[in-house]
């Protein structure tokens, strides 16, 4: 996953996945920088790309209650909440190492630290399943899933959601109608 410099594929594959979504149109460049100026990040690619030259949110996703435009992404408002480092780098099931559990104030506050920190909010598939781009930190580029309760990042050959990572397989991987959870697919059909 190149997040410094547009794979020319992935942006195809971009263009083919958003021709009939009925997409928001694109910001162009000068809205993105000015954007990425306020908030201290330059946003990792192709994201950045598809924001400047595709389009800037879908209302059919994904995720399934639509892609969010970037102006829209973050509840929010504190100056720096971008550049800060999302503070994952695996997966996490909701309970820390130290014991720290959801009766705990501590809990709430780590918590609003995954959700926000270094993170924009793509979206959401209802139910509080929200989808995040991570703009900081060492998994920059990456696509993940954030509730109250976990953090799954999307891609990769293992874990929960398997598939080509990052913004451009996360978006491929909807646009083939793949379920998210695989394995999770297999028992509900049994």
């Amino acid at each position: 996953m190149n997040t410094e410099h547009a794979n020319p594929a992935e942006l195809a594959a971009l263009r083919v996945a958003f021709a009939v979504t009925n997409s928001t149109s694109a910001l162009g460049w000068e809205a993105v920088r000015a954007f990425e100026s306020e908030h201290g990040v330059l946003l990792p690619e192709p994201y950045r790309t598809f924001v400047a030259e595709i389009a800037d949110g879908s209302p059919l996703g994904p995720p399934k209650e639509g892609l969010l435009a970037l102006g829209d992404m973050s509840e929010r408002t504190e100056p720096g909440f971008l550049k800060r480092p999302f503070p994952l780098t695996e997966e996490w099931l909701g309970e820390w190492d130290d014991g720290i559990d959801s009766d705990d104030e501590l809990y709430w506050e780590r918590l609003d630290d995954i959700t926000f920190d270094g993170s924009l909010y793509l979206g959401t598939e209802g139910c509080g399943m929200d989808w995040h781009l991570i703009v900081s930190g060492t998994r920059r580029g990456a696509v993940w899933m954030l509730d109250g309760e976990s953090a799954i990042p999307f891609g990769g050959e293992r874990g929960q959601m398997p598939g080509p990572p990052g913004f451009a397989g996360w978006v491929t991987h909807w646009a083939a109608d793949r379920p998210w959870f695989p394995d999770l697919e297999e028992v509900v059909s049994l």
